[in-house]
């Protein structure tokens, strides 16, 4: 994707996030007209005028779009869903299923195994007691979701919505995290259905990253923060 003034949301983003790629899937996958305006994470976050300009809580994922500003990802999954009619749930009991999801994966599913695999497969920091309790805690995590996707084939029930795209928002990248994903059949099966959706793309392909690779260089940071 490309930066155009024609493009209903700007995504502030960078391809190494999972919580930036969940919004960018959901975009991608509802066919809306976007594109990443790449932020770099450590050195443009914690600036006062990002903070002012673009998010208060100095955080990304954030969208713009249709005169609005929206922050965090589980709340711009839920207005996209709400604006678009897709992936939401069809019922009361439904909508209450994908929030229990995505309250799952926003407290114990992403934390634990995103910090591990920053610690690990980015930051490339030694075996230690942090990184113990962590993945510990994402066996925890991963070993629910895989009883769970045992009997569903989506995770709140037997349609996509937005809480598999929350909960596979780190699970398409490659970066070493300790974990042995041959002990989750179910949660391979489960991604491989999320990615057979139409317009599903790799994160890498989708948003720009700080370093980007030979065997996929991404698209290119046309649009910049600041």
């Amino acid at each position: 994707m490309s930066a155009s003034t024609n493009d209903e949301f700007a995504l502030y983003c960078r391809g190494e996030s999972g919580n930036c790629y969940k919004v960018a899937l959901m975009l991608n996958l509802c066919g809306l007209a976007w594109h990443p305006r790449f932020v770099n994470f450590f050195d443009d976050t914690s600036k006062p005028a990002f903070r002012k300009e673009v998010s208060d809580m100095g955080e990304l994922p954030v969208l713009e779009g249709r005169g609005l500003v929206l922050s965090q990802s589980g709340v711009i999954l839920n207005y996209l869903s709400e604006t678009t009619g897709h992936f939401g749930g069809r019922n009361d009991e439904e909508r209450r299923e994908v929030l229990r999801w995505m309250l799952f994966d926003n407290h114990r599913f992403t934390p634990s195994y995103a910090t591990l695999r920053f610690m690990k497969g980015i930051r490339k920091i030694e075996d230690n007691p942090v990184t113990e309790w962590l993945h510990g805690q994402a066996t925890i995590a991963f070993d629910v979701a895989e009883q769970r996707l045992g009997e569903h084939p989506f995770v709140a029930g037997d349609a996509p919505t937005i809480a598999d795209i929350s909960m596979c928002g780190y699970q398409y990248y490659d970066e070493a995290s300790g974990i042995d994903r041959g002990r989750y059949p179910n949660i391979r099966s489960w991604l491989e259905r999320i990615a057979a959706l139409p317009r599903w793309a790799h994160p890498y392909d989708l948003m720009p990253r700080a370093i980007p690779s030979a065997d996929r260089p991404g698209p290119a940071a046309q649009d910049t923060w600041p």
